[in-house]
């Protein structure tokens, strides 16, 4: 953090630290993040080594002390032109704008498309760009209540910042105005329209000029003779991998299954690498038609699952371990002892990845199918397996238990003195509006800030605090940036663990310092490697008994 403020030089600063670091990276250091004043550095700690990257940080910090200047910007920032429609139906809040600030719509919109704006950073949303240099006379308040439905393309007035809106989604700033421009598209090269550093100029354009349709069209599913059909989706059946590396600094989130180590146990029990695409199941699992013999493994919580083959045949299908099945229907139920579980499949969903993974990036429409939970009808294209699958259900007498206590305290790092014992006195339930964005708890209210502060990078653990007082524990689909207060961060050790949380579970949480975080990553680490060996060896004496 280089400071509490929106300013240009600042955040000049942030971009040269930014530029510097990137430069000079350590192994391991997977994205780079700037926002407005601060900077997140993003590394995987088995690859790196933590002390080399602070080196790094130290280093970049010093070298770019002197700070950076508006009118000097980064050495790879481009100046792009915004063409934009102004007012009536691609700017619906012009109007009551310019009556607020004491203007016509005319004016408003011309000293709006006169200014030089720089990109500060990207989030929000995938290729959302959080735009400063706007004329302080134009600042607006946000919409009292937020939409539920923003046009994709729309330019948009919040505060002091001006910005664009990549796809549909909900938003609170004044919409002035729309723009034909696709700002964010996973196909292309590079995804967003806009980068950190990069200068913008809006342009206002005829009407007629705004697109109808941004949306992108979904990757085209390659043919094959290995599939499943979904007949009946469940609640929140997505497809998840271990997500997302390297594109944080354009807004993309990591998406990726809520539990990676039950994910990629799932994967080794039907001998896949562990980040192959598999199937996360919400509450209650789908109806799926297997149109092949395949193996399957199922991980997290419990699932009433049930196999019919083409006699009418019905079977169990245990989890923690390979089960094969011939072609039939899989009926996955209802949930026990958690909210979510993991199916895997031998050769691993093979939907096309997006930005380097399968995921489905439910905030970003893009990855897995569509971008979006299954619906029935879906089609499921499966990888080639070398797995064996037998003409009738079978399933070995041995199987896995990750063993997590579930009823042991969420253990977080504080990262504000005096927040740690309140966070931790609380009696915390999960919201029923918790998602795979993040966990919201009820209870009795924490005192909250008066005011958002200044948007800067967040990560799954993050704690934040709401104006509510109630905090909300950031998950994989979380937002890339945020501008609310952050408590701390929960260890990587029990993140998994708030994947199973179902709405009204009791929650408590237990500040601890870095080491003791660090040190229950390891053992988590240590426990999944021993558990993988023990599988494959397993599978190795069951394949040559």
């Amino acid at each position: 953090m280089l400071g509490e403020r929106i300013d240009a030089a600042l955040n000049a600063r942030v971009h040269a630290l930014a530029a510097r670091l990137r430069e000079r990276a350590p192994a391991g250091v997977e994205d780079i993040v700037p926002a407005y004043a601060s900077l997140a550095v993003c590394f995987d700690p088995e690859r790196a080594d933590a002390d080399a990257v602070r080196a790094a940080i130290a280093d970049a910090l010093a070298a770019t002390a002197g700070g950076g200047t508006p009118a000097s910007p980064a050495a790879d920032a481009r100046e792009i032109e915004i063409p934009v429609v102004y007012g009536g139906e691609a700017g619906p809040d012009l109007a009551d704008a310019a009556a607020a600030l004491g203007l016509t719509p005319e004016t408003l919109a011309a000293r709006h498309a006169a200014g030089t704006y720089t990109v500060a950073m990207l989030g929000f949303a995938p290729g959302f760009p959080y735009l400063i240099g706007l004329d302080p006379a134009l600042a607006l308040p946000r919409l009292p209540t937020p939409r539920t439905r923003v046009p994709a393309g729309s330019v948009a007035i919040g505060g002091a910042q001006t910005g664009l809106y990549p796809r549909e989604s909900p938003g609170g700033w004044r919409l002035i105005g729309r723009t034909p421009l696709r700002v964010f598209d996973p196909a292309r090269a590079p995804p967003a329209l806009l980068a950190p550093g990069d200068r913008v100029r809006f342009r206002a354009v005829a009407p007629d000029a705004v697109a109808r349709d941004d949306g992108v069209p979904a990757p085209a599913v390659p043919a094959t003779a290995r599939a499943m059909r979904v007949l009946r989706p469940g609640p929140l059946t997505t497809v998840q991998d271990a997500g997302r590396i390297g594109w944080r600094h354009l807004g993309v989130g990591r998406a990726g299954a809520l539990d990676p180590d039950a994910a990629a146990l799932a994967n080794a029990l039907v001998g896949n690498p562990p980040d192959a695409a598999v199937l996360e199941l919400t509450l209650q699992g789908p109806t799926l038609a297997l149109d092949v013999p395949v193996r399957v493994a199922l991980c997290g919580a419990a699932v009433e699952a049930r196999f019919e083959d083409a006699h009418g045949r019905t079977a169990h299908v245990p989890g923690g371990r390979p089960v094969a099945l011939p072609a039939g229907i899989l009926r996955l139920g209802a949930l026990r002892g958690g909210a979510r579980a993991w199916m895997a499949i031998a050769g691993g969903i093979d939907v096309p990845p997006v930005l380097g993974s399968r995921s489905t990036d439910l905030r970003g429409g893009f990855g897995g199918v569509a971008g979006r939970a299954l619906r029935s009808g879906d089609v499921l294209p499966l990888g080639e397996s070398r797995a064996p699958a037998a003409d009738a259900p079978h399933a070995p007498a041995w199987w896995i238990d990750p063993c997590d206590d579930e009823d042991a305290p969420v253990r977080f790092v504080s990262a504000r003195t005096g927040d740690a014992a309140a966070l931790a006195a609380r009696a915390w339930r999960v919201d029923p509006r918790s998602d795979r964005q993040g966990v919201r708890l009820a209870g009795e209210a924490l005192p909250a800030a008066a005011h958002d502060g200044v948007s800067a990078p967040v990560v799954p653990g993050t704690i934040q605090l709401p104006p509510d007082g109630r905090p909300i524990l950031l998950l994989a689909d979380a937002q890339t940036t945020g501008g609310y207060p952050v408590l701390g961060h929960v260890i990587a050790a029990d993140l998994p663990r708030l994947a199973q949380l179902r709405p009204g579970d009791a929650l408590a949480l237990l500040p601890v310092d870095a080491g003791t975080a660090a040190a229950a990553w390891r053992e988590r680490r240590a426990r999944r490697a021993r558990l993988a060996v023990a599988i494959a060896m397993r599978l190795e004496r069951d394949a040559h008994p």
